[in-house]
């Protein structure tokens, strides 16, 4: 046993002090600029949370290695840093003296990645702050994944799992599982307490943060290919402090133990909060048929969930429902997305469980009132402000009254995108939606919010600079959620190689 431990430490040392390192490095440039408080929607939506105000000057450097997938054993790592000036938003505040305002701006500067990562044979590890997007859909065109979209800054975690889809034994490759959990602790507490009014609501500081997802995939290489599988998150722990017209009526701070890890990755009932941390995640579907010219058509759906009733497909047609269309080449138009967006239902108006009354005499209860991504114990389903699902739900980043939490989930809309090549380096992409809110889970707006978005992109690769590209955006938003936006993108960026 000895001798084989040694050999096989052996071996690994061997292969990678003789093992060539491509060392890639990078750095971006960017200037947005124009009209409203906020950028356009699409300037700002699943950009990892980088782009956020009307006004920005941002310069950005990386450095990464990337894992050698062809290898039975590989290594990565990965730092990547953000430097940042971004224009002020007023946030109002309560006080004993009564209301006033604040401005509030990005950070400066910021660490926007710092991670490594081992492989070995189909599992990997990953520990630190990693950008994950959406397994399943198109990050290009899609209007954003329920659970995980690639709009928010990375979290800080451990993450283990499948590098990619796998084949389950005895099944001649025919039936593949993909999936992967991890642990985090957000780092956004100043953020909360900074933007937060201090009058309702509740804000948490502190919180950890439990990702887990587990998909199933019939054999790939056949022309129809199906995906099924389930996403779940849950944010747990920290320190929680209601307020109630301007007073703090509590201050609890949620146990950090072994069990709250657990039952972060495994829920159970029991005690004051019944299911601990607060638990969402989607139900996904991909169906998808290449054709013999390389061609392809996708359908799918992602049904999402906050308690059993949305586990259970209680909330009726809830969801986000797409038809995507791809082809290979480098023609005019290589992909085009239509994606209806409904959170309508949400398992009815009322939610009820005897627990909530103790010591009443109604025994009965009722499962509703959803509330997608709010929770009454802990923050809202958002990172730095930005929702951590969907984009199309308007974050509380947007709040300029101080309101921690999704005010407009109660939403149903619209998003369609197409890209293809101008010419070989020339490449656009056009994207569009419309949205229409009416409150949240458990309470109507006065008056519904709603906006109309419109988006250009442009990158050209130029030719006589390997790694230097150019690229400019121009997007238009009408309505009020959260309000008349335009706005125009110019940057520069360049990614080179090294051999080590």
């Amino acid at each position: 046993m000895k001798k084989w431990i040694l050999s096989s430490v052996f071996t690994a040392s061997t292969l990678l002090a003789s093992a060539t390192v491509d060392l890639h490095y990078g750095g971006e440039a960017l200037v947005a600029t124009g009209t409203g408080d906020f950028a356009p929607y699409y300037i700002s939506a699943l950009r990892h949370g980088r782009l956020t105000q009307s006004t920005t000057l941002l310069g950005e450097v990386s450095a990464w290695v990337p894992m050698r997938l062809d290898r039975r054993f590989s290594w990565g790592a990965c730092v990547d840093l953000v430097a940042d000036y971004g224009s002020s938003v007023e946030y109002a505040r309560y006080n004993p003296n009564g209301w006033s305002t604040h401005k509030e701006h990005p950070a400066p500067f910021w660490i926007q990645q710092a991670f490594a990562e081992l492989k070995y044979r189909g599992v990997f590890l990953t520990v630190g702050a990693k950008e994950h997007g959406s397994t399943l859909l198109n990050q290009q065109l899609t209007s954003g994944d329920l659970v995980e979209s690639g709009n928010a800054r990375p979290i800080p975690e451990a993450r283990a799992g499948f590098v990619d889809f796998q084949n389950i034994p005895f099944t001649n490759g025919w039936v593949q599982i993909q999936g992967e959990i991890g642990w985090g602790k957000m780092t956004d507490s100043d953020w909360w307490a900074d933007r937060y009014n201090r009058y309702n609501y509740h804000i948490v500081s502190g919180e950890w943060y439990n990702y887990k997802r587990c998909y199933f995939r019939t054999k790939p290489s056949q022309p129809l290919s199906v995906t099924v599988g389930m996403q779940a998150a849950v944010t747990f722990g920290g320190t929680v402090e209601t307020w109630r017209e301007g007073v703090r009526i509590r201050s609890r701070k949620h146990d950090v133990n072994f069990k709250s890890f657990l039952n972060s990755w495994l829920p159970m009932p029991g005690g004051e909060e019944f299911y601990e941390g607060n638990h969402l995640g989607s139900w996904d579907f991909v169906a998808r048929y290449r054709f013999a010219s390389g061609q392809q058509l996708r359908a799918y759906f992602q049904w999402p969930w906050e308690d059993g009733s949305g586990i259970g497909r209680r909330n009726g047609w809830d969801g986000l429902w797409g038809i995507e269309w791809t082809r290979p080449d480098r023609s005019w138009i290589t992909g085009a997305v239509i994606e209806l967006l409904e959170f309508t239902n949400q398992s009815g108006p009322q939610h009820f469980a005897p627990g909530d009354l103790p010591g009443g005499t109604i025994t009965s209860e009722s499962t509703g009132a959803d509330d997608y991504y709010n929770n009454a114990m802990y923050n809202s389903y958002a990172y730095y402000g930005l929702s951590i699902g969907t984009p199309a739900l308007m974050a509380p980043l947007y709040n300029r009254d101080g309101y921690p939490a999704y005010i407009g989930n109660r939403l149903r809309g619209f998003h369609a995108a197409a890209t293809g090549f101008i010419t070989d380096g020339l490449s656009w992409r056009l994207r569009a939606g419309y949205r229409k809110a009416c409150g949240n889970g458990m309470l109507a707006l006065p008056k519904p919010v709603h906006l109309t978005s419109v988006s250009l992109d442009v990158d050209w690769q130029l030719p006589r600079i390997k790694g230097l590209s150019v690229n400019g955006a121009i997007a238009i938003d009408r309505g009020t959620m959260p309000c008349n936006a335009f706005g125009i993108t110019v940057g520069v960026k360049y990614n080179g190689l090294m051999k080590l």
